[in-house]
């Protein structure tokens, strides 16, 4: 009788402090969770779809393009210009000893005056070919630009997902700090009533410490995803912002990869079927200038000392199909041939290298896909449900802290484990998307 007084005095004493523990620990849970609220309710939420139409519409690299787009415009407005007219002026045929200028016996005096004026006329279907010509070499510029987008893209959205899973490292860590402090605190107690030993409970104050120091460093490369993404998006880099963390698993298994699928959207490769074109109207450019060109020129030369006025009307034509002289033209013509071959075989080793990239990296993804699955509906559901029987147990004085924290230890390594699974997954999303070229 008297042991079974000492026992409820005993178990009294240790709901009473049961009770008094949890509500230092709700206090603090919920001291915890303002403290985490409060700099987030000033930040601005940005979302992957905002931050890509930001970089697209400032970032520096494209309006670098669109300015060289513009140049090459503006120049091709003057592709059908004519060449400038040419004037002369000045003494024509006349003698160096000035005595000879003057009328000597009934002769008309030696010399003239000349004004005269030529124009080339240039050949209309290589003013055509030209003008078709610089036209056509902005095109090429526009697909770079979109394949230099592409790549920023790919960048905005990696840093991103990067950004994403630290942010739930953090969600982590704000459990795994809450759950260690529950052992430290249950343990302080339970050790001054003799009810716990002390080897588990330097464990979890280590593990408490290790948790501080991740937290500094996920910090950190917090600090230097945003800088990156502030880069991208060309504003200032120390702007704060919080993103959400949803995120979503694209399905891929059904797309095949073939040739048309990369000439379609692969601005790269539009990039090269650009510039083969512009190399065959260049072709035609250096042909037209095989064709003849025509000039006029007049002549008024103005007599003295008895001597009428008199003219020159002259018509001229270029022969440019002479071999001595078309054989540079005839050169160009040639390695613009070869130049397209090249073209032709580097659009075919992007396809071929892109398709067996696409294909591996599907495989890949599927392979995660279903290790992540694994995770999320057997792994971790049953560690968790492993770790709440392992502390229902030790509130219960059935177990010790040592098989909790050792439960709690598998769980917390398997969740690292899970985001570190995720992230590759969302890695591999980004560069499939980069390869199909998907915003």
């Amino acid at each position: 009788m008297d042991f079974e007084k000492e026992g409820n005095v005993e178990m009294t004493y240790m709901i009473s402090n049961k009770r008094y523990f949890m509500k230092k620990i709700l206090y603090f849970f919920l001291g915890i969770t303002v403290l985490s609220i409060l700099p987030a309710l000033g930040q601005e939420k940005t979302g992957i779809n905002s931050i890509l139409d930001s970089i697209q519409a400032s970032n520096p690299s494209l309006k670098m393009y669109d300015a060289e787009i513009r140049s090459l415009d503006e120049a091709a407005k003057g592709a059908k210009s004519w060449m400038a007219p040419e004037l002369a002026t000045g003494f024509f045929m006349t003698p160096y000893n000035s005595r000879y200028w003057k009328s000597m016996d009934g002769q008309p005096g030696m010399g003239q005056y000349l004004i005269a004026a030529q124009q080339t006329i240039p050949n209309p279907k290589r003013l055509n070919a030209d003008s078709k010509y610089m036209y056509s070499m902005s095109a090429v510029e526009r697909e770079k630009k979109g394949y230099t987008l592409n790549q920023l893209f790919a960048d905005a959205k990696k840093n991103y997902y990067e950004l994403m899973i630290v942010k739930k490292q953090q969600f982590i860590l704000d459990d795994n700090e809450k759950l260690l402090n529950y052992m430290i605190q249950s343990s302080e107690i339970r050790y001054k009533n003799g009810l716990e030993k002390i080897n588990a409970y330097y464990k979890a104050k280590a593990a408490l410490a290790k948790i501080q120091n991740m937290r500094i460093m996920l910090e950190n490369e917090i600090k230097q995803k945003k800088y990156i993404i502030n880069t991208l998006m060309y504003r200032d880099k120390t702007i704060e912002f919080d993103i959400d963390t949803s995120y979503t698993l694209k399905d891929y298994e059904n797309i095949t990869f073939d040739t048309t699928l990369f000439v379609t959207n692969r601005s790269d490769i539009k990039a090269i079927e650009k510039e083969m074109h512009v190399n065959i109207i260049k072709q035609e450019t250096e042909r037209t200038r095989l064709l003849p060109e025509f000039g006029l020129r007049f002549e008024n030369a103005y007599g003295w000392a008895k001597q009428p006025m008199q003219f020159t009307a002259m018509a001229m034509v270029r022969l440019p199909i002479a071999p001595w002289s078309s054989k540079m033209n005839k050169a160009n013509i040639e390695s613009l041939k070869w130049k397209n071959e090249s073209l032709k075989q580097q659009k075919q080793m992007i396809i071929n290298e892109s398709t067996g990239m696409a294909y591996g990296m599907r495989t890949d993804i599927l392979s995660k896909n279903i290790q992540i699955k694994l995770y999320e509906e057997k792994i971790l559901p049953a560690l968790r449900r492993n770790y709440k029987a392992y502390q229902l147990s030790y509130e219960q004085n059935t177990e010790e802290l040592f098989e909790l924290f050792d439960s709690w230890e598998t769980l917390n390594m398997t969740q690292l484990e899970y985001l570190k699974e995720l992230q590759e997954l969302l890695s591999m999303q980004v560069e499939l998307e980069r390869i199909l070229q998907i915003k």
